[in-house]
């Protein structure tokens, strides 16, 4: 059993050197699939290891508990301009060997995976990261009750979000604001423009309201001529 999981890792490092030396993206895709399917396959070794090792030999054809696919998606991080680190907390996840916490690393993608932790398979993926990585650099540690993914920038510089869609989302919704309060330069049509935004998104209290300052305010204008 022990030399199965040995070959299996072997072929999960050597796939991994592969995609780091492939240049299209549909080649990488194509070999992190066959990875991940590796990944699959060594979990389940090590389950059925662990199960055998911890099982009195009265009780060896009962099957082995069923793990859970649990997907992360609450993490921590910070950063240098050098670097990023990711925190990823779970209980007792030291006590796992170390072959059971396994990361997969591309340009702008990292794939955390956790195997048989309290018969639960845990999986943190974050794609299209705001800016490129060094795959060769960046490294996954097991602390007490926590994981720790570092990802090495290619460019040391620092980053305004961890992906590409949240970078995006901010800037949309800062471009909305921006249409909808005009521009710096004529601030009494921004204000315009966000009351006609207001009023056509508003329900009919806010259209109400809206309607009696716009009156008022023309009345006030009328009386200063």
């Amino acid at each position: 059993m022990s030399t199965k999981i040995d070959e299996l890792k072997l072929d999960i490092e050597e796939i991994k050197n592969f995609i780091q030396q492939a240049s299209r993206p549909r080649t990488k895709d194509i070999l992190g699939l066959e990875v991940r399917r590796l990944q699959t396959e060594l979990s389940k070794l090590i389950q059925k290891t662990n199960s055998t090792s911890t099982t009195s030999t009265d009780v060896t054809s009962q099957s082995a508990p069923k793990c859970y696919q649990v997907k992360l998606n609450n993490y921590g991080w910070d950063q240098t301009n050098a670097a990023v680190k990711l925190y990823v907390t779970l209980n007792d996840v030291h006590l796992l060997p170390k072959e059971a916490v396994t990361c997969n690393f591309s340009d702008k993608s990292v794939d955390l995976r956790v195997f048989g932790l309290d018969n639960k398979n845990y999986n943190l993926t974050i794609n299209n990261l705001c800016e490129e990585i060094d795959v060769n650099k960046s490294s996954v540690k097991v602390k007490t009750d926590m994981v720790l993914v570092s990802l090495v920038k290619k460019i040391p510089k620092m980053w305004s979000h961890m992906t590409e869609v949240e970078k995006r989302n901010k800037e949309s919704k800062a471009s909305s604001i921006m249409d909808a309060t005009g521009s710096e330069t004529d601030p009494s049509a921004g204000i315009m423009n966000l009351m006609k935004k207001l009023y056509q998104e508003g329900d009919d209290k806010l259209k109400a309201a809206i309607a009696e300052a716009w009156t008022e305010s023309q009345e006030k204008m009328a009386s200063s001529f």
